[in-house]
């Protein structure tokens, strides 16, 4: 090749490497101006710009395809229809269910009034909640009320996997749908795909059970739909008469990741007979509504979500959060019940991730003498938030956090006591994606003697533990160390 040729050729290299490079640098700029105007959570918006920057051509592909909240055109069309007859439907709830709180701790109706506001659910009284604290319990007490259905059995989970008791799940839901029960299984596509493409869901769909994919992801539609927002809540509701909800997904322990090496999932689930059934088969048919076709007017006649005598003593507030609804309303509601404690606070959770203000309210609860008891897994299926949670937890040894490392299996049950009087249980993770990411459900009981049989629980999983050193952790190699504070700057974002 002549020298011209050549130097021609270097020439328009040059010219479009340098065309490509400032392109690049004005999406980068682009993409973190939308950020910062997005007026996000600080720790959030600093994370996403370096991100953006710090990783060329990577960082702004991670934000186009996760960055924003993106539902999708039709399901935010069908949010925004769901909206007005939804709020119509909980808005009569209390005056059928009137909590009489001068019975109560006076803190207990500010907090209410504060879930009740950010998420539109009012608190209920007349319920009677049974803790049920171990697997075998609680899919033994959920297949005989799917046995003794009449009309409905709605059922809602992140997870379902096939074998042991999930699949026993399976037979109940086509024996009765065989009786003409109407069965609707609501799955995360993402969580449950294995047993989405699966002989057990064709069983079901064979008999009759309808069985609705939530939240279909895929790289066809990464442009328009943020796959990584999840279905993460558990929800059943039988006839409109009894309900559960907690942190078991439908898997049998046993079986389930018996390959992560953490040891067996230990949860708890709540059942509940009374008015607050009544909102947790109002959301389930909610989310059926946003994912499938199905008219609201239908759903409401055939989905037996109406009003339930009074049961017991307990009074509920049942609590959905989700990217369609106020982002940060779970957060409020635990940061507000962690400031109003002032003789105990214990939290059971499997990722502890906490947001800088969270980590700050429990970082001063302990240091104004509040005795602070955090149980978490001694080990996680995640390295990243492993390394995430790392980092935080030498700020909360020093504040005088007792962090109990659960070494029984992988604690994931989710659950807030404060006081001993009240008490906050769910689906809901102490980690950003369960604050701003999922749909999760959150119940707030509004009641000592529950709370006092969910503070056994925790003793339980506590006695099961060991507590965490201060000295000891601060020998750890200082590459981890390393790892972890990347991890913590990347942690606004898992």
């Amino acid at each position: 090749m002549p020298p011209s040729a050549i130097i021609q050729s270097l020439s328009s290299w040059t010219f479009w490497a340098w065309v490509i490079a400032t392109a690049h640098v004005a999406l980068q700029v682009a993409l973190a101006w939308r950020v910062i105007m997005q007026r996000r959570p600080t720790g959030e918006s600093l994370a996403w710009v370096m991100v953006i920057f710090g990783f060329p051509i990577v960082g702004p592909l991670a934000y186009l395809t996760i960055g924003e909240l993106r539902l999708g055109r039709r399901r935010a069309k069908r949010f925004v229809e769901l909206y007005p007859p939804i709020r119509k439907w909980l808005a009569e709830l209390p005056q059928r269910s009137l909590v009489d709180w001068s019975r109560l701790s006076p803190e207990f109706e500010s907090l209410s009034q504060l879930g009740q506001s950010l998420i539109g659910v009012p608190s209920l009284r007349g319920n009677q909640v049974e803790l049920i604290n171990d697997w075998q319990h609680v899919f033994a007490r959920l297949i005989a009320d799917i046995d003794a259905a009449q009309r409905t059995c709605h059922l809602e989970f992140y997870i379902w996997s096939n074998g042991g008791e999930a699949d026993k799940v399976g037979n109940a839901l086509v024996e009765a749908a065989s009786r003409g029960v109407v069965c609707r299984v609501l799955v995360d596509a993402l969580g449950s795909r294995a047993f989405l493409k699966s002989e057990q869901a064709a069983r079901l769909r064979q008999a009759g059970v309808h069985v609705q994919a939530a939240l279909p992801g895929g790289l066809l539609r990464a442009p328009f739909v943020r796959f990584d927002l999840r279905l993460h809540r558990k929800i059943v509701a039988i006839d409109g008469r009894v309900a559960y909800t907690g942190s078991l997904n439908l898997v049998d322990p046993r079986f389930f990741k018996k390959d992560a090496g953490v040891g067996e999932w230990v949860d708890a689930m709540v059942r509940i007979e009374g008015p607050a059934v009544e909102a947790l088969a109002i959301t389930f048919l909610a989310d059926w509504f946003v994912e499938t076709n199905s008219d609201l007017t239908e759903l409401q006649a055939t989905g037996d979500a109406h009003p339930q005598p009074s049961r017991g003593d307990c009074t509920v507030q049942v609590m959905p959060s989700g990217p369609a609804l106020a982002t940060d309303a779970v957060e409020q509601m635990l940061i507000t019940a962690i400031y109003a404690a002032r003789e105990e606070l214990v939290l059971t959770t499997p990722y502890f991730v906490p947001s800088e203000p969270l980590s700050l309210a429990l970082i001063a609860a302990a240091r104004r003498g509040v005795k602070v008891i955090l149980v978490i897994p001694a080990r996680v299926d995640s390295l990243l938030v492993r390394f995430a949670s790392g980092a935080f937890k030498g700020d909360m040894l020093r504040a005088g956090v007792r962090i109990m490392l659960f070494s029984d299996g992988l604690l994931h049950t989710k659950s807030i006591t404060v006081d001993g009087s009240y008490s906050l249980f769910g689906s809901v993770n102490l980690d950003p994606r369960s604050m701003r990411l999922n749909f999760e459900i959150l119940l707030a009981l509004y009641d000592p003697e529950f709370t006092g049989e969910l503070r056994e629980l925790q003793q339980h999983y506590i006695d099961r533990s060991h507590m965490m050193d201060l000295a000891r952790y601060q020998r750890r190699p200082q590459l981890r160390r390393i790892g972890e504070n990347f991890a913590r700057l990347l942690s606004p974002l898992l």
